[in-house]
């Protein structure tokens, strides 16, 4: 039984004594049930209230994974490529426009030649200078 029957419950019983409603103490018990029934009033719409507050609570933290996914998450999110190959980049070859695909170990390599038309194929590396990684560098 939830509280809303129970509640019921006790008016049948206080029903079924028959007291004289001009009686003080029909007057006192017929008070307290009152106060009972607002009592399970106001418990259900806090009920209520907790429910929405829960699937909202939910959507935001669902929200916030996917923005904690998007910010700190190193894997790549990429749809073209597996895990493994988030480290390859795309390079076209300025004197034939043949694309190749080379690794991150291959780029710090340096130069390499064309494997279409033998061209030397150079790599521009550019530092970050934001400060989580000034702050990388100087805990090396």
């Amino acid at each position: 039984m939830d509280t809303t029957e129970k509640l019921g419950y006790l008016k049948g019983l206080l029903d079924g004594l028959d007291l004289d409603q001009n009686k003080k103490e029909a007057k006192v018990f017929n008070a307290i049930v009152d106060v009972l029934d607002n009592l399970v009033e106001d418990v259900d719409d806090m009920q209520d209230g907790i429910e929405m507050l829960v699937e909202q609570v939910d959507a935001v933290d669902e929200d916030l994974a996917e923005l904690e996914d998007y910010v700190f998450d190193d894997e790549c999110d990429c749809d073209d490529c597996s895990d493994d190959e988030c480290n390859e980049f795309q390079v076209e070859c300025p004197l034939c426009g043949e694309e190749i695909t080379v690794d991150e170990e291959t780029v710090l390599g340096g130069p390499i030649p064309c494997p279409n038309c033998g061209e030397m194929l150079e790599f521009e590396i550019e530092e970050c200078d934001c400060d989580d990684c000034a702050q990388e560098d100087e805990d090396e």
